[in-house]
């Protein structure tokens, strides 16, 4: 199936047949960043795992950046495909090659030679320093495979196939797996290992995704001299996308400021938050997957007028998402030691990393509105309002309470971790305003317009 219309059929099935590849997809995304840190935690120092959490939380932040604005590109090509404009969607995708390679070698330029500026930022315990800079500067010099991983993955989204990259990604996965247990387990490189095994499967996941490409057919016109930079297209692109990149840095950098008082409790506090982040990040698969696959839907839909269909899919979403949410809040808050225990074997940090996942326990409830709520205005080009809603929540809520919690003796990672269901909490019922008074208007007036 090369893509898929969303603009008719079954809402529920639909949704399930495009997001559960996206959940299996980033299921083994997120079991890149686990791997580093399981097999480091069993094979090599806790300074190595401090590294490694600090070091791909950096990472993760400038991802983001890339990450949100090739949403843009998801956006564009939804839209004209909604609209039956092959040559339109086609010269999006031309462009946001040509785009996208400039932003990863900007990347790389920037971050490798201020790998230890990063790291001393982050205050890494000085036991991990020299470990944290080795694994920012190597996962830097990889930007170009980790843009290009991102940029398919937003336009087969766009396309409505979710299924290409699943492939890809599964077989990245078991690529990083085998390297990262070679490098670390045999050579002993500890987190620098686990920094080279990441970088080698995101190339080999996009070489594979481009080889897969040649093999289906497109639902849109492509020459190679649409690999231009179209200027007109650029403005559309970064118009949908940055306001999510942006909205995304600033989350990003939000987490890092509370990695960075984490950092301050000592290095058994740093590691069991980086162990108890590679556990949110399976918990939250599925109402980050269906965030995902909303924006995808509700694109598609909003291009045809069909706003009917695009609300129904939210409500059907967050029902989804809300039966996942409470099973994996539960788990987290009764068994999170089982969770943590996987990925470490000190006792400490196990402990350290549970008091952080009680609190997102709390936030499992709360995603499975806010993610969907998300993807719904991002689908709409309503990237405005998702820019600033996740800035007051980032700067206005996580990070003050954050500060205040770690502040509370005894100092405790739940405390600290409130800060995160305390951010989504004050998100959500923007979005609830913003979805019945703002956009409920806008859409009227479109569909007066077209009527």
């Amino acid at each position: 199936m090369a893509s898929g219309n969303f603009t008719e059929g079954n809402i529920l099935k639909q949704l399930l047949k495009f997001a559960l590849p996206v959940v299996f997809a980033m299921f083994l995304q997120s079991l890149y960043g686990a791997v580093d840190v399981l097999i480091v935690g069993r094979f090599a120092s806790s300074a190595d795992v401090s590294a490694v959490s600090t070091g791909a939380q950096i990472m993760m932040t400038a991802t983001s950046v890339i990450a949100g604005l090739s949403m843009g590109t998801t956006i564009l090509i939804g839209q004209l495909l909604g609209k039956n404009d092959t040559e339109g969607a086609g010269n999006a995708v031309g462009t946001s090659i040509a785009f996208f390679a400039g932003v990863a070698v900007l990347l790389s330029f920037v971050m490798v030679p201020g790998a230890s500026f990063l790291a001393n930022l982050m205050n890494a315990p000085a036991e991990a320093f020299t470990q944290s800079v080795s694994y920012i500067r190597i996962c830097s010099a990889g930007f170009l495979f980790i843009t290009a991983y991102n940029l398919l993955g937003a336009l087969f989204r766009g396309l409505g196939n979710s299924r290409i990259p699943l492939f890809a990604v599964a077989a990245a996965a078991v690529f990083n797996i085998v390297f990262d247990y070679i490098l670390v387990n045999n050579f002993h490189l500890g987190a620098s290992g686990a920094a080279y095994a990441t970088v080698a499967a995101q190339a080999f996941s996009v070489l594979l995704s481009l080889f897969m490409i040649q093999r289906i057919e497109l639902p849109f016109t492509f020459r190679k001299n649409m690999i231009r930079m179209n200027m007109d297209i650029v403005r559309k692109i970064t118009g949908f996308g940055f306001p999510i990149a942006l909205a995304d840095l600033l989350v990003g950098m939000s987490f890092l400021i509370i990695l960075a008082i984490v950092n301050s409790l000592g290095l058994m506090a740093s590691a069991g938050m980086g162990v108890a982040e590679k556990v949110c990040g399976f918990i939250m698969l599925v109402p980050s997957a269906f965030g995902q696959s909303m924006a995808s839907f509700v694109a598609q839909n909003y291009g045809a007028g069909r706003m009917d269909r695009a609300r129904q899919a939210l409500r059907t979403g967050i029902c989804v998402s809300l039966i996942f949410g409470i099973a994996m809040g539960w788990l987290s808050f009764f068994h999170g030691d089982l969770l943590c225990g996987i990925f470490s074997k000190d006792p400490e940090v196990v402990v350290q990393g549970w008091e952080y996942l009680k609190a997102y326990a709390i936030d499992c409830l709360l995603t499975a509105f806010f993610f969907c709520f998300n993807g719904y205005f991002n689908g709409c080009g309503y990237t405005k309002f998702v820019m600033a809603q996740s800035i007051i929540g980032a700067f206005g809520v996580r990070i003050p309470v954050s500060f205040m919690m770690s502040r509370i003796k005894p100092v405790s990672l739940f405390k600290v971790g409130l800060a995160t269901p305390a951010s989504s909490l004050v998100q959500t019922i923007l979005c609830i305003i913003y979805l019945y008074v703002f956009a409920a208007k806008k859409e009227k007036q479109m569909q007066k317009s077209l009527s």
